[in-house]
Protein backbone atom coordinates (compact mmCIF):
# COMPACT_ATOMS: atom_id res chain seq x y z
CA UNK A 1 0.00 0.00 0.00
CA UNK A 2 1.58 3.29 -1.12
CA UNK A 3 0.68 6.04 1.35
CA UNK A 4 1.42 9.66 0.44
CA UNK A 5 4.05 11.26 2.63
CA UNK A 6 3.11 14.19 4.83
CA UNK A 7 4.25 17.47 3.30
CA UNK A 8 6.30 19.74 5.54
CA UNK A 9 8.67 22.67 5.30
CA UNK A 10 12.00 22.53 7.15
CA UNK A 11 13.11 25.84 8.67
CA UNK A 12 16.19 27.43 7.09
CA UNK A 13 19.07 25.81 9.00
CA UNK A 14 20.88 29.14 9.49
CA UNK A 15 17.99 30.35 11.66
CA UNK A 16 18.07 27.39 14.03
CA UNK A 17 21.59 27.85 15.40
CA UNK A 18 22.72 31.32 14.32
CA UNK A 19 25.94 32.96 15.48
CA UNK A 20 24.27 36.38 15.67
CA UNK A 21 20.69 37.47 16.45
CA UNK A 22 18.23 36.97 13.60
CA UNK A 23 17.35 40.27 11.91
CA UNK A 24 13.60 40.93 11.75
CA UNK A 25 11.91 43.83 9.95
CA UNK A 26 8.51 44.35 11.59
CA UNK A 27 6.46 46.57 9.28
CA UNK A 28 3.53 48.35 10.94
CA UNK A 29 3.12 49.39 14.57
CA UNK A 30 -0.66 49.65 14.85
CA UNK A 31 -3.34 47.33 16.22
CA UNK A 32 -1.60 44.13 15.12
CA UNK A 33 2.02 45.26 14.89
CA UNK A 34 2.11 46.64 18.44
CA UNK A 35 0.92 43.29 19.77
CA UNK A 36 3.25 41.29 17.53
CA UNK A 37 6.14 43.28 19.01
CA UNK A 38 5.11 42.16 22.51
CA UNK A 39 5.05 38.54 21.32
CA UNK A 40 8.50 38.97 19.76
CA UNK A 41 9.81 40.24 23.10
CA UNK A 42 8.61 37.04 24.74
CA UNK A 43 10.00 34.95 21.89
CA UNK A 44 13.39 36.66 22.04
CA UNK A 45 13.73 36.04 25.78
CA UNK A 46 12.66 32.41 25.42
CA UNK A 47 15.05 31.74 22.53
CA UNK A 48 18.00 33.19 24.46
CA UNK A 49 17.12 31.06 27.49
CA UNK A 50 17.26 28.02 25.18
CA UNK A 51 20.77 28.95 24.01
CA UNK A 52 19.72 30.68 20.78
CA UNK A 53 21.18 34.04 19.70
CA UNK A 54 17.72 35.64 19.77
CA UNK A 55 16.18 38.36 17.63
CA UNK A 56 17.16 41.86 16.52
CA UNK A 57 14.02 43.83 15.63
CA UNK A 58 13.66 46.93 13.46
CA UNK A 59 10.14 48.40 13.61
CA UNK A 60 8.90 50.47 10.67
CA UNK A 61 6.01 52.97 10.90
CA UNK A 62 5.67 56.65 10.00
CA UNK A 63 2.43 57.22 11.95
CA UNK A 64 2.15 59.18 15.17
CA UNK A 65 -0.02 58.19 18.14
CA UNK A 66 -3.48 59.77 18.34
CA UNK A 67 -6.32 59.54 20.84
CA UNK A 68 -8.09 56.99 18.61
CA UNK A 69 -5.17 54.57 19.10
CA UNK A 70 -5.63 54.33 22.88
CA UNK A 71 -7.35 51.20 24.20
CA UNK A 72 -7.10 49.00 21.10
CA UNK A 73 -3.38 49.51 20.50
CA UNK A 74 -0.43 49.33 22.89
CA UNK A 75 -0.21 53.07 23.65
CA UNK A 76 -0.77 55.34 26.66
CA UNK A 77 -2.22 58.86 26.81
CA UNK A 78 1.18 60.34 27.65
CA UNK A 79 2.54 58.98 24.34
CA UNK A 80 0.10 60.92 22.10
CA UNK A 81 2.07 62.79 19.45
CA UNK A 82 5.06 60.44 19.49
CA UNK A 83 5.93 58.17 16.59
CA UNK A 84 4.39 54.74 17.17
CA UNK A 85 7.61 52.93 16.25
CA UNK A 86 9.74 55.04 18.62
CA UNK A 87 7.34 54.71 21.58
CA UNK A 88 7.09 50.94 21.21
CA UNK A 89 10.79 50.28 20.64
CA UNK A 90 11.86 52.52 23.54
CA UNK A 91 9.46 50.66 25.82
CA UNK A 92 10.66 47.25 24.57
CA UNK A 93 14.32 48.19 25.07
CA UNK A 94 13.72 49.50 28.60
CA UNK A 95 11.76 46.38 29.52
CA UNK A 96 14.05 43.78 27.96
CA UNK A 97 17.47 45.43 27.85
CA UNK A 98 17.57 45.01 24.08
CA UNK A 99 18.94 47.41 21.47
CA UNK A 100 16.13 47.18 18.94
CA UNK A 101 15.65 49.98 16.40
CA UNK A 102 12.79 52.19 15.23
CA UNK A 103 12.25 53.61 11.75
CA UNK A 104 9.92 56.62 11.41
CA UNK A 105 9.39 56.10 7.67
CA UNK A 106 7.32 53.72 5.58
CA UNK A 107 8.90 50.52 4.29
CA UNK A 108 8.77 51.54 0.65
CA UNK A 109 10.92 52.56 -2.30
CA UNK A 110 11.54 56.23 -3.00
CA UNK A 111 10.61 58.09 -6.19
CA UNK A 112 13.80 56.87 -7.86
CA UNK A 113 12.95 53.22 -7.06
CA UNK A 114 15.71 53.11 -4.45
CA UNK A 115 15.25 50.58 -1.66
CA UNK A 116 14.91 51.86 1.91
CA UNK A 117 18.06 51.95 4.00
CA UNK A 118 18.32 49.01 6.43
CA UNK A 119 15.89 47.01 4.27
CA UNK A 120 17.89 43.76 4.53
CA UNK A 121 16.74 41.27 7.16
CA UNK A 122 16.27 37.53 7.60
CA UNK A 123 12.54 37.70 8.38
CA UNK A 124 9.91 40.25 7.38
CA UNK A 125 6.67 40.55 9.34
CA UNK A 126 4.04 42.82 7.79
CA UNK A 127 1.11 44.21 9.78
CA UNK A 128 -0.12 46.78 7.27
CA UNK A 129 -3.65 47.98 6.61
CA UNK A 130 -3.69 48.31 2.83
CA UNK A 131 -3.34 46.02 -0.17
CA UNK A 132 -1.11 48.61 -1.85
CA UNK A 133 1.40 48.34 1.03
CA UNK A 134 1.48 44.54 0.69
CA UNK A 135 2.27 44.72 -3.01
CA UNK A 136 4.99 47.30 -2.29
CA UNK A 137 6.56 44.97 0.30
CA UNK A 138 6.36 42.04 -2.13
CA UNK A 139 8.09 44.11 -4.80
CA UNK A 140 10.91 45.05 -2.41
CA UNK A 141 11.37 41.45 -1.27
CA UNK A 142 11.62 40.22 -4.86
CA UNK A 143 14.37 42.79 -5.45
CA UNK A 144 16.18 41.81 -2.24
CA UNK A 145 15.99 38.12 -3.12
CA UNK A 146 18.58 38.65 -5.83
CA UNK A 147 20.99 40.59 -3.61
CA UNK A 148 24.18 38.72 -2.70
CA UNK A 149 24.21 38.55 1.08
CA UNK A 150 24.90 35.79 3.57
CA UNK A 151 24.43 36.76 7.21
CA UNK A 152 21.28 38.80 6.60
CA UNK A 153 19.93 37.07 3.50
CA UNK A 154 16.12 37.34 3.31
CA UNK A 155 14.41 34.03 4.13
CA UNK A 156 10.78 34.48 5.20
CA UNK A 157 7.83 36.86 4.97
CA UNK A 158 5.01 36.52 7.53
CA UNK A 159 1.98 38.63 6.62
CA UNK A 160 -0.90 39.58 8.94
CA UNK A 161 -4.13 41.02 7.58
CA UNK A 162 -7.68 41.52 8.83
CA UNK A 163 -11.03 43.23 8.43
CA UNK A 164 -13.57 43.75 11.22
CA UNK A 165 -14.07 40.15 12.37
CA UNK A 166 -11.89 38.04 10.10
CA UNK A 167 -8.22 37.85 9.24
CA UNK A 168 -5.42 35.70 7.96
CA UNK A 169 -1.74 35.04 8.53
CA UNK A 170 0.40 33.60 5.76
CA UNK A 171 4.05 32.52 5.74
CA UNK A 172 6.05 32.80 2.50
CA UNK A 173 9.63 31.97 1.62
CA UNK A 174 11.78 34.56 -0.13
CA UNK A 175 13.14 32.25 -2.79
CA UNK A 176 13.68 28.56 -2.14
CA UNK A 177 14.85 27.32 1.25
CA UNK A 178 17.23 24.38 1.11
CA UNK A 179 15.50 21.36 2.59
CA UNK A 180 16.99 18.50 4.59
CA UNK A 181 16.62 15.14 2.86
CA UNK A 182 13.91 13.12 4.51
CA UNK A 183 12.55 9.60 4.07
CA UNK A 184 9.59 10.32 6.33
CA UNK A 185 8.33 13.58 4.80
CA UNK A 186 7.87 15.18 1.41
CA UNK A 187 9.61 18.52 1.77
CA UNK A 188 8.37 21.82 0.34
CA UNK A 189 11.16 24.33 -0.40
CA UNK A 190 9.12 27.27 -1.66
CA UNK A 191 6.01 28.90 -0.16
CA UNK A 192 4.36 31.51 -2.44
CA UNK A 193 3.84 35.18 -1.60
CA UNK A 194 0.33 36.14 -0.52
CA UNK A 195 0.34 38.73 -3.32
CA UNK A 196 1.05 36.03 -5.91
CA UNK A 197 -1.36 33.44 -4.58
CA UNK A 198 -4.25 35.64 -3.43
CA UNK A 199 -3.49 38.87 -5.29
CA UNK A 200 -6.88 39.20 -7.00
CA UNK A 201 -8.76 38.40 -3.80
CA UNK A 202 -6.74 41.02 -1.94
CA UNK A 203 -7.61 43.65 -4.52
CA UNK A 204 -11.31 42.74 -4.39
CA UNK A 205 -11.37 42.89 -0.58
CA UNK A 206 -9.72 46.31 -0.37
CA UNK A 207 -12.02 48.60 1.58
CA UNK A 208 -12.86 51.91 -0.01
CA UNK A 209 -12.78 53.78 3.31
CA UNK A 210 -9.13 53.81 4.36
CA UNK A 211 -9.27 57.13 6.20
CA UNK A 212 -7.90 57.07 9.77
CA UNK A 213 -10.42 56.81 12.60
CA UNK A 214 -10.96 59.90 14.75
CA UNK A 215 -12.03 57.97 17.85
CA UNK A 216 -11.85 54.53 19.42
CA UNK A 217 -15.59 54.07 18.87
CA UNK A 218 -15.14 54.73 15.15
CA UNK A 219 -12.12 52.41 15.03
CA UNK A 220 -14.14 49.61 16.63
CA UNK A 221 -16.69 49.89 13.82
CA UNK A 222 -13.92 48.89 11.41
CA UNK A 223 -12.07 46.32 13.53
CA UNK A 224 -13.31 44.30 16.49
CA UNK A 225 -11.50 44.82 19.79
CA UNK A 226 -9.67 41.46 19.88
CA UNK A 227 -9.17 40.51 16.22
CA UNK A 228 -5.66 41.99 16.17
CA UNK A 229 -4.48 40.30 19.37
CA UNK A 230 -5.88 36.89 18.44
CA UNK A 231 -4.13 37.04 15.04
CA UNK A 232 -0.90 38.23 16.68
CA UNK A 233 -0.81 35.34 19.15
CA UNK A 234 -1.60 32.63 16.64
CA UNK A 235 0.66 34.05 13.93
CA UNK A 236 3.62 34.37 16.28
CA UNK A 237 2.98 30.80 17.42
CA UNK A 238 3.60 29.73 13.82
CA UNK A 239 6.91 31.62 13.85
CA UNK A 240 7.83 30.17 17.25
CA UNK A 241 7.25 26.64 15.96
CA UNK A 242 9.64 27.30 13.07
CA UNK A 243 12.37 27.96 15.60
CA UNK A 244 11.37 25.43 18.24
CA UNK A 245 10.51 22.45 16.03
CA UNK A 246 12.61 23.26 12.97
CA UNK A 247 9.72 22.44 10.66
CA UNK A 248 6.09 23.23 10.00
CA UNK A 249 3.18 21.40 8.44
CA UNK A 250 1.26 24.68 8.19
CA UNK A 251 2.05 28.02 6.62
CA UNK A 252 -0.81 30.02 8.04
CA UNK A 253 -4.54 30.17 8.69
CA UNK A 254 -7.80 31.97 8.06
CA UNK A 255 -9.40 33.20 11.28
CA UNK A 256 -13.00 34.25 11.98
CA UNK A 257 -13.38 35.70 15.46
CA UNK A 258 -17.14 36.24 15.11
CA UNK A 259 -17.91 32.51 15.00
CA UNK A 260 -14.60 31.37 16.59
CA UNK A 261 -13.62 29.39 13.53
CA UNK A 262 -10.03 28.97 12.32
CA UNK A 263 -9.01 27.15 9.15
CA UNK A 264 -5.33 26.13 8.89
CA UNK A 265 -3.42 26.40 5.59
CA UNK A 266 -1.02 23.53 4.94
CA UNK A 267 2.35 24.04 3.23
CA UNK A 268 1.06 22.34 0.10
Amino acid sequence: MNLAKQKIHFTDSDLINPTNPILVNLIGAGGTGSKVLTALMEMNHSLIELGHAGLQIRLWDDDVITNANLGRQRFAECEIGLYKSVALINRANRFSGTNWKAETVKFEKDRLDKLPENALANIYISCVDSVKARFEIADILKMLKNRKAYSNRPRYWLDFGNSQHIGQVLLSTIGEIKQTKSEKYETVASLPFITDEFGELLKQSEEQDDMPSCSLAEALEKQDLFINSSLAQMGCSLLWNLFRNGMTEYRGFFHNLKDFNTHPIKVA
